[in-house]
């Protein structure tokens, strides 16, 4: 049953039998068979946890490329800001 502010009791025995306390974060989402499926933040996770992993890493990382941009547009100001004096 659902409580008037939209509330879902989880019985004593099911919030044992899954490990679940209270003020554990949950996410809950809809299945496309129209059930409701609740999953504790933390299983996610590890559900997610590695599935990037097969992709080939990148030569050089973006933080990087974007500190190698700065200082090539540094450079070019200084030599502006030299040519012009």
């Amino acid at each position: 049953m659902i409580g008037d502010r939209g509330r879902i009791v989880l019985p004593a025995a099911v919030r044992s039998a899954l490990g679940l306390e209270p003020g554990m974060r949950m996410l809950l989402s809809t299945e496309p068979d129209g059930s409701v499926r609740l999953r504790s933040y933390r299983a996610v996770a590890e559900q997610s946890r590695g599935m990037l992993s097969d992709l080939a890493p990148a030569e050089t990382s973006m933080v990087e490329e974007l500190l190698a941009e700065r200082r090539a547009e540094s450079a070019r100001q200084d030599a502006q800001s030299d040519a012009g004096q």
